[in-house]
């Protein structure tokens, strides 16, 4: 009797503990890349983003420093290095969990970074300087997300 109720509670720990982890929040790849701005996600990650309007908002806000399709190539004069490619992205800010890699890419938009040197261009803070709501950023994210479905 007595190891029939261990077993019950070892079950019943096992259980809990699932579920637990079912319902633990993602939270971005500590080892991705950040940016230079210091801040957490912001409410576009709870959002479902919409890649095709998100194709129009990067076209009209981002395509100017990360080129067409995110394919990169901008020079950043000043700066240590070019404005980075967005497809294929810093290998880094990929991650198998959608949630993670969205999160990764929320950091950046949400706050901006700038580049080392004395860059002539910098990533503006979207999402901290209202220039972008929260849904065009999840729709910003969902477009990049689909550049690099081959990198997944």
């Amino acid at each position: 009797m007595k190891s029939k109720l261990s077993f019950v509670l070892f079950v019943g720990l096992i259980v809990v503990m699932l579920l637990a982890a079912c319902g633990a929040q993602a939270t971005p790849d500590p080892n991705a890349a950040k940016p230079s701005n210091p801040g957490g996600v912001g409410k576009a990650v709870t959002l479902t983003g919409d890649a095709a309007n998100g194709a129009s908002i990067y076209s009209d806000n981002c395509a100017q420093c990360h080129g067409d399709l995110g394919k990169g190539g901008v020079t950043n004069p000043g700066a240590e290095e070019d404005v980075p490619s967005l497809n294929p992205i810093d290998s880094t800010l990929v991650n198998d969990n959608l949630k993670v890699f969205a999160m990764n890419l929320d950091l950046f938009i949400e706050h901006g970074s700038t580049p080392s040197g004395t860059p002539s261009r910098i990533m503006q803070a979207y999402g901290d300087q209202n220039l972008l709501t929260p849904q065009q950023i999840a729709d910003v994210i969902a477009y990049i997300i689909s550049l690099n479905k081959e990198t997944e």
